[in-house]
């Protein structure tokens, strides 16, 4: 790795995709200690690498400033001369970033394309192993001598933000109850979306049976869907047993808080890869997609639970607006013991 000594990576979205982009940096980062490794993404998820102590530079794209904004980026960009550009978007946006002249190696990620292809579509699997998205991204530098640590996701947090949710956290004197649970109940697609009834039951059989509170996670477009099921949780127990930060806290106050809960069930989604990045335990609740995409969480201390051996499975790589088979069985399937029980497995209370 020493002949690049200027890195720049690019990643413009989601939530999950950056998050599992942490184990690339920490190991470029580890070989090249007093390089330069620089990151562009979108605006909107800057936050989640900014304060990354494996980088230097994040750069934040303003996708609301369309081709105008992105041509000044890369103009901003060119001035650096980046030796080496390792591009884990490949997207039309990134190729065209780029194609900086004077850049001595450009590097993609490797995406399984076909892979994909005939699972979803033929329901065909010819992927030869379960391979996380995070070891694909690896994969685009390992021709330099750069393999992944094992180490996982990692999500850096400056003081102000987790002292902040701290005395948020404190105000709510989460000592009064046995465990504290987070559920993440929605999803971007419809059908990576567990019923929310469902998520209501398991909430009330924690808060019945283990005297447990509940935290409730979601983005600001999540408010109206999450406060229902909150609303639904708080008519069967006092209301500070149910805490819905629901539109109130950023990514990476949404990753502190998680840090007080004992487990958290969520869908396949973005804020599972946060929860994996903050040491938490976790169940996954896989509808429309599955494991051999890559996306599955990234830590031993989770378990994904979802219903095999149907015909009409995977239906799409990243969810859909509504089940092409008109019966949802992938997530009507998956009752609320099950999941309870899967969650008791992982962590072992009694």
């Amino acid at each position: 790795m020493a002949p690049f000594v200027k890195t720049l990576v690019i990643r413009f979205s989601s939530i999950g995709d950056i998050v599992l982009s942490t184990p690339l940096l920490r190991v470029l980062r580890a070989s090249m200690p007093g390089g330069q490794i620089d990151y562009v993404t979108k605006k909107e998820y800057a936050e989640l690498v900014r304060s990354n102590q494996n980088l230097n530079v994040t750069y934040a794209f303003d996708a609301s400033t369309g081709f105008e904004g992105l041509k000044e980026l890369k103009r901003t960009l060119k001035r650096e001369r980046y030796d080496l550009v390792v591009d884990i978007h490949n997207s039309l946006r990134s190729r065209y970033l780029r194609s900086m002249t004077g850049v001595k190696r450009i590097v993609t990620i490797d995406k399984p394309y076909r892979e994909r292809f005939l699972l979803v579509t033929l329901k065909k699997n010819v992927f030869k192993e379960l391979k996380s998205v995070a070891d694909r991204y690896i994969d685009a530098v390992r021709d330099f001598g750069v393999v992944n640590d094992g180490k996982g996701l990692e999500l850096h947090i400056p003081d102000e933000i987790q002292f902040g949710v701290s005395g948020k956290v404190a105000a709510k004197r989460l000592n009064r109850f046995s465990k504290v649970i987070g559920l993440c109940p929605s999803a971007r697609h419809a059908t990576k979306r567990w019923l929310p009834e469902r998520f209501v039951e398991v909430g009330k059989k924690y808060i019945r049976e283990k005297d447990a509170a509940v935290m409730i996670f979601g983005g600001p477009e999540d408010v109206t869907y999450c406060g229902d099921i909150a609303r639904a949780l708080k008519a069967h127990a006092e209301g500070e047993r149910v805490i819905d930060w629901t539109g109130q806290l950023s990514l990476l106050e949404t990753a502190a808080a998680m840090e007080f809960c004992d487990v958290i069930i969520t869908n396949d989604t973005g804020l599972m890869h946060i929860a994996v990045a903050k040491g938490r335990k976790v169940v996954a609740i896989f509808g429309s997609t599955v494991k051999e995409f890559g996306f599955f969480p990234l830590s031993e201390e989770s378990v994904v639970v979802e219903r095999q051996g149907l015909a009409c499975r995977p239906c799409s790589h990243v969810g859909r607006s509504e089940c092409p088979e008109e019966h949802f069985r992938c997530m009507m399937d998956i009752g609320s013991e099950e999941v309870y029980r899967a969650s008791q497995n992982l962590i072992h209370w009694t």
